[in-house]
């Protein structure tokens, strides 16, 4: 009994052993396989590292306002006669937008005009009798006195007169009508908005630093969130006073406005274009990879392996960026002129990956994992 349980054990250790040396030898196997098997190289397309012309800027959002705007108001209280515009008129310097009730001003002004001419002929006759010796001094006086109060009271009725008749201060185009005919308006009441687009500001603010970097007469570019217009101008202007509250600076822009696609009140993007420089290393920004360990890029070298053939290699090289405009960013560390670097298939990439240059961006960026996957 004790002989066949023993041959059994014998048995069924040897039955284990065999299953287990049989994985350890397939196990070995297929790490000896794939550590002898070459990956296929990468496709992807690269682009040579060239020193360029950098042009940077400064960018902020800014308002425009018409380089003449208002907002028309009455200069004195009555009832509305007459409305002589219309929304979107195109007005001209002068022209009469709003007559108001000015029958009491008018007739005030005829009687003044009345009293002067009687104070003018007084004078007269004052000064001829003062040359035939038949007038006291004090008369003449008194008729030059009242000659010089009636013009006043003329000049002042006059000036009251035309406080009843509003017109434009310039020209441009006319808002909506604020005011209706036969309302009673009080002084100060804005009744239209006149907005001259033909010339415009562009108002936006800096940062200290950013504000010390700009001077009167850089070139600007604004552009639209809506229907992407795009103009250009120059800074005109910068405020010496730093907000308080804020810490920023005030600086302004004139942009022409001939098709007249800016509006007053639009919300744009500035960009104010610094001095240019000569030399500077810069890629776009979608060929640098960005992880907690840093900026990297993937550079491409010619290696020969001790035995084997030259091969494009893909090292990873971590760089120091700078500044940014658009699409691209400035490489201040890491590169050097005539390096080369991948532009697409990147994300396939490990540090030391065999590689074969494509001259189709769009296939490298597709195309399958070179490496296949292991199975168990």
């Amino acid at each position: 009994m004790i002989k066949r349980f023993l041959i059994a054990i014998l048995l069924l250790g040897l039955i284990g052993g065999g299953i287990v040396g049989f994985n350890m030898f397939r196990t070995k196997m297929i790490g000896q396989f794939f550590a002898s098997m070459k990956p296929a190289p990468v496709p992807v397309t690269v682009s040579e590292v060239v020193p360029t012309r950098w042009t940077p800027g400064i960018e902020a959002i800014g308002t425009a306002s018409a380089a003449q705007g208002v907002d028309l108001a009455t200069e004195a209280s009555g009832i509305v006669r007459e409305i002589k515009f219309t929304a979107g008129d195109r007005i001209e310097a002068g022209q009469l937008l709003v007559q108001i009730d000015d029958r009491q001003e008018r007739a005030d002004l005829a009687s003044a005009e009345a009293a002067l001419d009687l104070a003018e002929t007084s004078l007269t006759r004052a000064r001829e009798l003062r040359d035939r010796g038949v007038s006291a001094t004090t008369t003449l006086d008194q008729a030059e006195a009242a000659a010089v109060e009636a013009r006043s009271n003329v000049a002042k009725l006059k000036a009251a007169l035309e406080t009843k008749q509003l017109t434009a201060p310039f020209g441009g185009e006319i808002g909506i009508p604020q005011i209706e005919i036969g309302q009673y308006v009080t002084a100060g009441e804005t009744y239209a908005t006149l907005q001259d687009r033909s010339h415009m500001r562009v108002d936006f603010t800096l940062s200290e630093q950013q504000a010390g970097l700009i001077s009167l007469g850089l070139p600007v570019t604004v552009t639209s969130e809506v229907g992407d217009l795009s103009q250009s101008g120059t800074v005109t202007a910068i405020e010496p006073k730093i907000d308080a509250n804020s810490r920023l600076v005030t600086v302004r822009a004139e942009v022409p406005n001939g098709e007249e696609g800016l509006t007053p009140g639009q919300f744009l993007r500035v960009r104010v274009d610094l001095p240019a420089e000569e030399g500077v290393i810069a890629l776009p920004q979608t060929v640098v990879s960005s992880t907690l360990y840093g900026d990297s890029v993937f550079a491409v070298r010619d290696e020969t392996p001790e035995g084997g053939e030259a091969q494009k290699i893909a090292r990873q090289v971590f760089v120091t960026l700078g500044r940014r405009t658009g699409t691209l960013v400035e490489i201040t560390e890491g590169l050097k002129a005539g390096d080369v670097v991948v532009n697409a298939g990147q994300n396939r990439l490990t540090s030391g990956a065999v590689v074969t240059i494509s001259t189709d961006a769009a296939a490298a960026a597709n195309a399958p994992d070179a490496a296949p996957a292991a199975s168990n």
